[in-house]
């Protein structure tokens, strides 16, 4: 994990799992794009990637899924 991820305020990520939660797609994007045009596309990688995603529930990381891959693409439950 990157210096300047482990430094962004607690504030300004809390927004982001709500989003998710809430799964309101377009609010998400919308976080996402604040918080890449503040911090850079690396700072996100390195804390969706690190510190998000392995801390979300079986559920919402399905749900998140679900929604990068709605422009032709069916994810299917296989178990």
């Amino acid at each position: 994990m990157t210096k300047t991820t482990t430094q962004i305020p607690v504030s300004e990520l809390i927004p982001i799992p709500i989003a998710i939660a809430y799964r309101d797609w377009e609010r998400f994007k919308e976080v996402e794009f604040q918080f890449v045009a503040q911090h850079g596309v690396e700072a996100w990688e390195d804390f969706f990637a690190r510190r998000l995603k392995p801390a979300l529930d079986k559920e919402s990381d399905r749900w998140l899924l679900v929604q990068w891959c709605s422009l032709g693409f069916v994810v299917k439950d296989v178990a």
